[in-house]
């Protein structure tokens, strides 16, 4: 490696692409003046080869050597980004107008004078340096960056779990109920085909379905027995309730879930609420959504009803295809394993890692 002669320690390396005769005489000089590190192609054409090999700091080209053009490989040499010092015993102003054109960063015309070598060879590897600190610390920035936005991320989603579990705290104090329709919603959209983001965000939007139960009285949501036409018209308000709780937000996942709290109650064939839409007209996530949480309710025991039986759950869910569910959505749950969706939601990282 190259110990810069200013003693700064830091390490550079340079390709010499030149004639034999010169190049060893020049590499003696570099040797002199305390650069180490200085590689030379036994032929001028392994040049590309050693570039490749070597990253160098500076590469010292020669214009006119045999059965090589010497424009052609500085191009090359500057595609790669790293700074060329040119040589030449032309120096005839249209020669060093199409080198500098080229992108060559600075120009020795020959007989070499060796202080002159020595001096561009030092800014350039100066300049190189600096680029290179540069470079490190625009990395380090970005690395930064990317942890704060992570933390921020998971600070959001957690806020959103947490959110979900309030609205189901009444009346499942396991508080899984939310983690498990979200957990099934998201293998639901993969199973689809849809976008990682999308299963992404159907993760985290779905458990917020019924966020509209927090404006709900607990006489009405939490009746055993059958409800009056009042009071399940006053249920039935959960749904808008939820929608104008998450409203307005830029967050792409917070209108997902407002879509989600709105619709996940339509069915297909066009008999839901609140707005009776009907097949395809039922947003894709609400759709998604209404088959992970029929079935998790179906399946868990809650206030007013004992838990169903795993395959009288899965029956009802495929029964109701093209009724109250997308046959395409309920196609896509028969393929996931029943079971593992019983499977409880340990904490938010499961729940991430899960689809």
């Amino acid at each position: 490696m190259v110990i810069m002669p200013d003693g700064s320690g830091s390490t550079q390396r340079i390709v010499v692409v030149e004639d034999t005769e010169s190049a060893a005489l020049l590499q003696r000089i570099l040797a002199a003046a305390g650069y180490e590190d200085v590689r030379v192609p036994a032929v001028p054409m392994e040049a590309e080869t050693l570039l490749e090999t070597a990253d160098p700091d500076l590469v010292v080209l020669d214009l006119q050597l045999p059965g090589v053009d010497g424009f052609a490989m500085l191009e090359r040499v500057v595609s790669t980004g790293v700074p060329t010092l040119v040589l030449t015993a032309d120096d005839t102003p249209t020669t060093r107008r199409r080198a500098l054109g080229l992108g060559a960063r600075d120009f020795v015309t020959k007989p070499l004078d060796r202080v002159e070598v020595l001096l561009r060879v030092g800014n350039l590897l100066q300049t190189r340096r600096l680029q290179r600190a540069l470079e490190d610390r625009n990395q380090d920035l970005q690395r930064w960056v990317r942890a704060r936005t992570a933390d921020l991320e998971d600070a959001r989603r957690e806020t959103l779990e947490r959110l979900a579990m309030a609205a189901e705290y009444r009346d499942d104090d396991t508080q899984q109920h939310t983690k498990r329709v979200g957990r099934t919603a998201a293998l639901l959209a993969k199973q689809l085909g849809l976008s990682a983001e999308t299963v992404d965000h159907l993760r985290y939007a779905a458990p917020l379905h019924d966020v509209g139960k927090i404006g709900i009285p607990d006489a009405v949501w939490l009746k055993p027995g059958a409800l009056t036409d009042a009071e399940r018209a006053m249920l039935e308000q959960h749904t808008e309730i939820g929608g104008r709780i998450l409203a307005g937000s830029r967050s792409p996942i917070l209108r997902l879930a407002e879509q989600i709290a709105r619709t996940h109650h339509e069915r297909f064939d066009g008999t839901g609420y609140p707005h009776q839409l009907e097949g395809d007209a039922i947003p894709l996530a609400g759709r998604i959504t209404a088959v992970a949480d029929v079935f998790d309710v179906l399946a868990h025991p809650r206030p007013h009803k004992k838990a169903w039986p795993l395959e009288q759950a899965i029956e009802e869910i495929v029964n109701q295809a093209g009724r109250q569910f997308d046959p395409e959505v309920v196609a896509a749950f028969r393929r996931l394993d029943g079971r593992s969706l019983l499977d409880p939601v340990e904490d938010p990282s499961a729940l991430r890692r899960a689809a």
